[in-house]
């Protein structure tokens, strides 16, 4: 069953939306139904972490002067080059 429901929006906000809408050919009542879906709906936290994993976890120690960013931008260089 649908019921009708007013909100009262920034004229930007608004504009925006209907904008994205027609852009994605999608109504404005979906878009705001299938974000409160996501944001209600139940969300099951209790993820169970197998032996094998929590035997892993910790098991590498890296320098504290350790650049992960550094790192890593170096990686996508060298791969790209």
């Amino acid at each position: 069953m649908e019921t009708k429901l007013t909100l009262k929006l920034s004229k930007q906000v608004i504009g925006r939306a209907k904008k994205y809408a027609k852009f994605h050919k999608i109504s404005i009542s979906k878009m705001v139904e299938s974000y409160l879906e996501s944001v209600t709906k139940s969300k099951n936290y209790s993820t169970e972490i197998s032996p094998l994993v929590e035997s892993l976890s910790g098991v590498i120690q890296l320098p504290e002067d350790y650049d992960l960013r550094k790192d890593y931008s170096d990686f996508l260089t060298e791969k790209y080059k």
